[in-house]
């Protein structure tokens, strides 16, 4: 059970991010949260809004898993979703900031270990 809370948590949290991608990258909150002027953001907003597509995917496949009937598939679905939250994470990190690690890749983490703990 706790387990499933943290994968909904890291999917929730893919959720906030599309919305701060796809809808709010030049609003005063996307702009504070990214650390972007307003010229910069105007300029990369239609990438942004394709990385919020992404981070839907990711959203889509982790509720998928919570969803799934049955549990042993569920369980694989979960696994990979997770992954690939993690290798983003750790990409960002490397190309962007490293803040990215912590606030994306790690909660996913913390997810997938409690995942193979039950």
């Amino acid at each position: 059970m706790i387990a499933n809370v943290l994968v909904a948590l890291v999917a929730a949290l893919h959720g906030y991010f599309l919305i701060l991608e796809m809808f709010l990258w030049d609003k005063p909150l996307g702009l504070k949260t990214f650390r972007n002027s307003p010229d910069k953001a105007e300029v990369t907003k239609v990438l942004a809004a394709n990385q919020g597509l992404y981070n839907g995917f990711l959203v889509a496949g982790l509720v998928w898993g919570l969803l799934h009937g049955n549990p042993a598939f569920g369980f694989q679905i979960k696994v990979f979703f997770l992954l690939c939250v993690i290798v983003a994470g750790a990409y960002g990190a490397t190309t962007v900031s490293t803040r990215i690690l912590i606030v994306q890749a790690l909660p996913a983490v913390i997810a997938l270990v409690a995942l193979f703990l039950t």
